[in-house]
């Protein structure tokens, strides 16, 4: 029987998905380079997505928890934009599908924009609910960025279609009288908040990439309202915008 050609060998090999298909150990005899190196291939991405998996069963944990106690509708919640000098704060709530897998949940610091994007999909996919509140830089000098966080994470938990029974925050508490947990770092520790992380950054980063349109001297597309050396150069030449947070240095100082 006349051999099969590397390519197609390498077709075949990509849509094997169990460790356990005859086909391997046929492959695995097989001395080409071609062929040897595409199973290594193979094998380092089975042992990526096991990883990827086993990750993900360990931010599970909150959530399962709460289902344990009787909760059905377990809410994450977490914020972006504490920090920058320009734009909203902005919150994301979230109430993920009874049966869910999204590989892949980090907070979204530590996650490329592309990859952001393409989480953003599977969690509209694999959510029964999603929020989104901010709380705008006039609010923020008004309220200080602490309360006007809270402010855009209880706005984002009214945006919801369902209402949650139970809340996984990322280091904050709500005075909303709902059962809630303060989880520190929870946006790498919880599923449910990391999807509200990726959720918020997503959103507020668009935002900032329309405010980078209209005042393009700022760099809002790339800098996102933080401090970088282009965007202060642009506040002491240009001015200070109505989305500048007035409270915070060094526009205070201006």
């Amino acid at each position: 029987m006349e051999k099969l050609s590397i390519s197609v060998v390498k077709a075949e090999i990509k849509n094997i998905i169990s460790s356990d298909d005859p086909r391997l150990a046929e492959f695995r005899q097989d001395p080409r380079k071609g062929v040897q190196q595409a199973l290594n291939q193979w094998q380092k991405q089975q042992e990526k997505q096991a990883a990827l998996a086993e990750k993900y069963h360990e931010m599970s944990v909150f959530e399962n928890e709460k289902k344990s106690l009787g909760f059905q509708a377990i809410c994450g919640i977490d914020e972006v934009g504490r920090g920058p000098l320009a734009g909203p704060v902005v919150a994301a709530a979230v109430i993920l599908n009874e049966e869910h897998e999204i590989l892949g949940l980090n907070d979204s610091k530590q996650l490329s924009a592309h990859k952001r994007e393409e989480l953003v999909a599977e969690i509209k996919k694999n959510a029964r609910a999603i929020g989104i509140g901010e709380a705008t830089a006039e609010e923020i000098d008004q309220l200080n960025i602490y309360q006007a966080t809270k402010v855009a994470m209880q706005r984002a938990i009214d945006q919801l279609e369902i209402a949650p029974d139970c809340l996984l925050i990322d280091a904050m508490v709500l005075d909303n009288g709902l059962p809630q947990e303060k989880i520190i770092k929870g946006d790498a520790r919880s599923v449910s908040i990391a999807a509200a992380s990726i959720i918020a950054k997503v959103y507020r980063d668009e935002w900032m990439t329309r405010y980078g349109e209209k005042y393009p001297a700022y760099g809002f597309a790339k800098n996102a309202g933080y401090g970088t050396k282009e965007h202060l150069l642009a506040i002491e030449t240009q001015g200070i915008l109505p989305i500048h947070r007035k409270t915070f240095a060094p526009i205070k100082n201006l």
